[in-house]
């Protein structure tokens, strides 16, 4: 995935949590769904910034930027614990 698609699907990511919030607010979506499907997609979203920042430290450094991967969630959402 290059840093355009990346970045695509971080939009894509931010659209999906407005309609959910959305929904919500129109009483369309209960507030345990919204919950669970926010919680996944704070996780996408963790994972796409994370794969985006290291993307582009591997190309300030002179690395080819195509040989970072993405990390598992857990991993991801383990940084701060």
């Amino acid at each position: 995935m290059d840093e355009k698609e990346i970045l695509a699907r971080i939009d894509e990511y931010v659209g999906e949590e407005q309609r959910l919030r959305e929904l919500h607010r129109r009483d369309e979506l209960g507030r345990e769904e919204e919950r669970r499907r926010l919680e996944r997609l704070e996780v996408a979203l963790d994972q796409c910034w994370d794969l985006l920042r290291r993307r582009r430290a591997r190309q300030e450094a002179g690395l080819d930027p195509e040989g970072a991967r993405p990390r598992p969630p857990d991993e991801v959402e383990g940084y701060l614990q």
